[in-house]
């Protein structure tokens, strides 16, 4: 069986400030096509033969949003694998070849990252094919993009000869770290070289038996920390002391530069990595005069620019080439050719302690969402947003009362009655409203088939998020 492998991590910081830690591109939806890159990436594999529910790689912050955008598309993971420290692609995938083994002994990886753009699917499942019977053939094999430009911004591969008896696969000459300019424009004209795309094939047993080789102590690391994994809910958490021993490393340092089995197929399938605002433009529908155009925005006597909208109107007037994006709390500014610097800018916000840096106003959670709204000293008001059949822990706070109005919905309200010594519980609907004293132990759920909304007015001496004392919590959350 053939087990797609999904790598959900990254933080996308180029792509600030529509990307951002707390919710990274790989679950934005990017190209308005109404699905996030994570969900793009699941679906274009439907149509491959023989292949099994699909392997997730996560950190734990992520766990609940990975979980949640696979079921609304009614993809049923094979497992989410939580990592509980990132330590790059080579020890992922090898925790996912260990659990794909437990199922089937010959299993394929296809391993993508979550975070990539593919306009041509046909193309990209010819090309899986061709790969899958390099892989059964023994060969660990990556995908090398056809450039359409001198890009330094890439790793490059150098293909050597074509295998025997695997049309359109080729050995691996070498692979080539990101060129300057010179050498990029050398590379697009020599029709040998491809990007690196970051994407493989390969069966779980031979990538496992390569890392052992040429990484003993990773694949040591890596095995310890699965073999002493255990379910929570829908995850599985491997043993945080030994992968935290894991050294750090890619697939293409770890093995792929090494190995004598290294193979790579060509991929002509409209390729992009998402991995800047240029990108972005690149792959998007533009007007008359080359503008790509987002959300609520009016464009004036500009060329070659992006314009993104949020939360308001924003208005250009003489631009060209150049990026403005807006959020709700932020908005970047940035020439056109400078976009892949974005990320200095967050390492900036995050040193001056800046949430904005690493948190949307909307932050999600496996329930649903919160989104402030005004906050000053001693209150902030909240949106808070429930979907249906989830519920927020039980839980208490020791330095703020809090006032819950319904907009739309049913709430299921449970709040400690210190006097009678029980927690009573009862329902509101749209327009009521309720108390919740400081000290009392409550609960909010949404008990209907509808979204809940509600408007929470906090009060206090102290409004942070962790004044939170949980006492049962169906997310297995303990803070």
């Amino acid at each position: 069986m053939l087990f797609p492998v999904i790598l959900c991590g990254g933080s996308g910081s180029r792509l600030w400030p529509l990307s951002r830690e707390a919710y990274p591109k790989q679950f934005l939806d990017l190209t308005q096509s109404g699905q996030s890159m994570l969900q793009m990436t699941l679906s274009r594999l439907q149509g491959l033969s023989g292949i099994a529910a699909p392997l997730a790689i996560c950190n734990q912050e992520h766990r609940f949003l990975v979980a949640e955008q696979l079921h609304s598309i009614h993809s049923v993971p094979a497992g989410i694998l939580l990592e509980p420290v990132a330590r790059n692609t080579a020890p992922a995938v090898a925790l996912a070849a260990l659990s794909a083994l437990e199922s089937d002994a010959d299993a394929l990886l296809l391993v993508l990252p979550a975070d990539h753009c593919i306009g041509d699917v046909a193309a990209f499942q010819a090309g899986v094919a061709k790969a899958r019977e390099a892989a059964e053939a023994g060969y660990l094999v990556t995908f090398g993009i056809l450039p359409e430009s001198a890009e330094t911004g890439y790793g490059y591969i150098e293909r050597g000869e074509e295998l025997d008896s695997l049309a359109g696969a080729f050995s691996i000459q070498r692979f080539v770290e990101k060129p300057n300019k010179e050498n990029a424009e050398r590379y697009l004209a020599d029709k040998k070289f491809t990007w690196n795309s970051g994407m493989f094939l390969f069966r779980a047993d031979q990538f496992l038996a390569e890392l052992k080789a040429y990484a003993p102590v990773m694949h040591s690391a890596c095995e310890k920390a699965y073999n002493n994994a255990y379910r929570d809910l829908d995850f599985i958490r491997v043993e945080e002391e030994a992968f935290t021993a894991c050294p750090s490393d890619s697939i293409d340092y770890a093995v792929m530069e090494k190995t004598t089995k290294g193979a790579m197929v060509p991929l002509d399938a409209g390729w992009n990595d998402v991995g800047s605002w240029s990108a972005i433009w690149d792959i998007s529908n533009k007007d008359a005069d080359g503008n790509v155009v987002v959300g609520d925005a009016l464009v004036q006597e500009s060329n070659n620019s992006l314009v993104y909208s949020d939360s308001r109107l924003v208005t250009t007037l003489g631009l060209s080439d150049t990026v403005v994006v807006e959020t709700a709390d932020a908005v970047l500014v940035a020439d056109k050719s400078r976009v892949q610097d974005v990320k200095s800018l967050v390492v900036a916000l995050k040193q001056q302690s800046r949430d904005e840096g690493a948190m949307h106003k909307v932050v999600y959670r496996p329930w649903g969402s919160y989104e402030s709204i005004c906050a000053s000293e001693r209150f902030q008001v909240k949106q808070i947003i429930v979907n249906p059949g989830q519920k927020l822990s039980l839980q208490m706070h020791h330095h703020r009362a809090e006032h819950w109005i319904v907009v739309s919905g049913t709430a299921e309200v449970t709040c400690e009655d210190k006097a009678a010594g029980e927690d009573k519980v009862f329902t509101l609907r749209e327009d009521q409203s309720t108390y919740i004293p400081l000290g009392h132990r409550h609960r909010l759920a949404n008990p209907g088939k509808m979204l809940l909304k509600l408007i929470e007015v906090q009060s206090g001496s102290y409004l942070g998020e962790d004044d939170i004392i949980r006492f049962d919590d169906d997310y297995g959350r303990d803070k």
